[in-house]
């Protein structure tokens, strides 16, 4: 088969990719202690493997994996779930379909290879049952609730209270208590569900989520003794953990983005603002000065 050199290096790519992601979703089979998930690593493996056999009798050369595509993904899948690391990984080859679309004029039989890669392999890993997933909703009722009131309690006890020291303390008693509170209406909701998840983790990660994200929200009241720009920091702590979660949820779970992100926000930074202004009412109406 005679193929330009610029269409015989992208195949070559391809071939990369493909003999690349049969070593990551090999290593991640030999990790994982699920049965099922397993076999759908190594269905997936070897779907990739017989995508680099075919590019192979093409090119009739040898590719060797990309190691430190390996290394990344196989780390940022042990970190942070393998739903995320998977899809991530699979987010990061829309070049590679660019690259299928150019060699099909050359060689139409790569039309099928391009089709399983996006159909097929998508299949596959949808078929991925991960714990950490199935609780999502209840690290998202922690985490979110601690996000809107902690953010709009601090900003209110910032005007009323005027001591980094003491809206700590207090920021922290409400917290610790509110993700108690939170813990046990998760528990009990999740148990009248009757549903899949047990409703004692589910109510440890609503309690972890809400702990985790209170410690972040007032650590900036404990090491800086500007009230403002410590409630400053904390919003942009808010809307950074904001960003991160929202981002993980999004790859994980194949939504948008931008609606989610914006959507959570506007939430916190506006009960900020009007807890902000409650604090300062209550201040002058009180006179209180601490």
């Amino acid at each position: 088969m005679q193929l330009s050199s610029a269409t015989l290096q992208k195949i070559i790519t391809a071939q990369r990719n493909e003999i690349t992601e049969a070593h990551i979703y090999r290593l991640l089979a030999e990790k994982t202690k699920d049965n099922h998930n397993r076999d759908v690593l190594l269905e997936i493996a070897e779907e990739e493997t017989k995508h680099y056999n075919y590019w192979f009798t093409i090119t009739n050369t040898k590719v060797e994996p990309d190691k430190w595509k390996i290394w990344k993904y196989t780390t940022i899948t042990s970190l942070l779930g393998l739903t995320f690391g998977i899809k991530l990984m699979e987010g990061g080859e829309k070049q590679a379909q660019i690259y299928y679309d150019e060699i099909i004029t050359e060689v139409p039989s790569a039309i099928k290879i391009r089709d399983e890669e996006q159909q097929h392999e998508n299949e596959l890993i949808d078929l991925i049952d991960e714990e950490r997933l199935e609780y999502m909703s209840s690290v998202v009722l922690g985490l979110n609730d601690a996000l809107v009131e902690l953010t709009g309690a601090l900003a209110g006890l910032t005007l009323a209270l005027q001591n980094s020291k003491l809206i700590a303390m207090a920021g922290l008693i409400t917290g610790i208590a509110a993700s108690l509170s939170m813990a046990a209406s998760e528990y009990l909701s999740t148990k009248a569900e009757s549903g899949k998840k047990n409703p004692k983790k589910a109510a440890i990660y609503t309690g972890i989520a809400y702990i985790l994200t209170v410690t972040l929200l007032i650590l900036p009241y404990l090491v800086l003794a500007n009230l403002y720009l410590a409630l400053c920091c904390t919003l942009v702590l808010a809307i950074l953990i904001i960003f991160l979660f929202t981002y993980y949820i999004a790859i994980a779970k194949t939504t948008s983005f931008k609606s989610h992100f914006f959507e959570m926000a506007s939430l916190s930074l506006s009960v900020a603002t009007f807890s902000f202004g409650i604090g300062f009412i209550i201040r002058k109406l009180f006179g209180i000065d601490i």
